[in-house]
């Protein structure tokens, strides 16, 4: 089992910046995958950044040019950049961690995610 563990949540001001970690832990084995995913009040939960174990990175458009996610090290951990903050960016944040098996003729996918850390825009 993955568990992973987030931190660095906070009420910042527009415009403001907030940097975001999470340590993944546990029966790791090879994470293919992590990323990022928030929740604001009324709304699904969506896709903010996710990188893969070869380093390829995807952003939602809402926050390209803005965030940056990047991995530890050790690639079990994964880090987010978040600049120029808008209110809208507010939601908890969950880290997420993608895992792919292969056993004959079956390919496996797992997804781990974090408890959510609160991220607060606002004046």
């Amino acid at each position: 089992q993955v568990q992973l563990v987030e931190s660095g949540g906070d009420l910042v001001q527009p415009g403001g910046s907030l940097r975001l970690s999470c340590a993944a832990s546990g029966t790791i084995f090879s994470l293919d995958a992590m990323g990022w995913y928030r929740q604001a009040p009324g709304k699904q939960r969506e896709l903010v950044a996710t990188i893969t174990s070869d380093g390829r990175t995807n952003y939602a458009d809402s926050v390209k040019g803005r965030f940056t996610i990047s991995r530890g090290g050790a690639k079990n951990t994964v880090y987010l950049q978040m600049n120029s903050l808008k209110p809208e960016d507010t939601a908890v944040y969950y880290c997420n961690a993608h895992r792919i098996t292969m056993e004959p003729n079956k390919r496996n996918d797992y997804d781990y995610w974090g408890q959510g850390t609160q991220v607060t825009v606002s004046s």
